[in-house]
């Protein structure tokens, strides 16, 4: 399965509401009124495409009816079109240190999906043929530890651990070194999940960060925000407070083949900048993809 195919089953169900809605519009009123217009706001919105490229649409659909009339408006179109440019902003994948060792922090609130995302991640490299180690930072939560280990056995991508309940930073810190003298080209820090209004665990998340920056200068390279596409705009709060606390680099989506709230990945983007560079489409290890501006647009408005 192509790219695209994958982000067309994956966003099918945002798709098929927003498709569904936007031709029961268009075939109600041949006429593009200020009730139509404002109905075109309502799906989007439902869609969690957010204000900003809501309104963004609405007006290029506007303008767009104004110079042409309702003959040749194609408003799927147009918003594939708004959708496209207003992601592409940054490279998807990964950005790797200058030279050496590329330390990826991966962070998020508790059930989003780390722990599977960074061996989705050391498996994504493998293909590359590069070399990774993962790290379990998250001595909280029963099994995360032995999940990662699991995961560790299935791509065969050494582990490095520690006991239950340990400080977190010290197993980064082992984990760099590791790293380092096995000169692998990159290391994933699963971290614990933590919610972004608990400020004690925001302030453990910084330590964790900081003794990894001690370790290895630079280090983590990227900090990479892993949201559950099925909790729509509430993703927007939680990136909002992550990017506070640490500075993000870019946006992991998960569980987009779930939900018909597919749009909020548009949403945090526009607001915040920050670029997605990975999808979660499915269960298996291949089913996180690179983010594609284009092919992503076109898998929710295509006709």
């Amino acid at each position: 399965m192509g790219l695209f195919d994958r982000f067309k089953a994956g966003l099918q169900k945002t798709h098929s509401k927003l498709a569904h809605e936007i031709k029961r519009l268009l075939t109600r009123s041949p006429k593009l009124d200020a009730a139509t217009l404002d109905d075109l706001e309502v799906a989007l919105l439902g869609a969690d495409l957010g204000s900003g490229m809501t309104a963004q649409i609405v007006g290029a659909v506007k303008r767009a009816y104004e110079t042409q009339g309702s003959g040749g408006l194609d408003v799927f179109a147009i918003a594939q079109r708004e959708v496209a440019q207003g992601l592409a902003t940054a490279p998807a994948g990964l950005r790797p240190a200058a030279s050496g060792l590329t330390v990826v922090s991966i962070v998020g609130v508790n059930g989003t999906g780390k722990t599977t995302t960074a061996a989705k991640l050391a498996h994504l490299v493998a293909q590359r043929g590069q070399r990774s180690l993962l790290a379990a930072c998250d001595t909280f939560r029963a099994a995360a530890i032995e999940q990662l280990q699991l995961w560790g056995q299935r791509l065969q991508v050494e582990v490095v651990s520690g006991a239950y309940g340990a400080d977190a930073a010290a197993v980064a810190h082992d984990a760099v070194s590791a790293a380092q003298a096995r000169q692998a080209d990159y290391l994933f820090v699963d971290t614990a999940g933590r919610l972004h209004t608990k400020h004690n665990l925001m302030q453990e998340l910084q330590k964790v960060h900081r003794v990894m920056a001690r370790q290895l200068p630079g280090a983590p390279h990227e900090v990479l925000l892993v949201l559950d596409a099925s909790t729509g705009m509430n993703a927007l709060n939680q990136a909002r407070e992550f990017h506070k606390a640490v500075t993000l680099t870019g946006l992991v989506v998960t569980k987009l083949d779930g939900t018909s709230k597919g749009g909020m990945v548009v949403a945090i983007q526009k607001e915040l900048g920050l670029p997605v560079k990975f999808v979660g489409l499915g269960e298996q290890p291949e089913d996180l993809q690179p983010f594609d501006a284009q092919q992503f647009a076109a898998a929710l408005f295509e006709e």
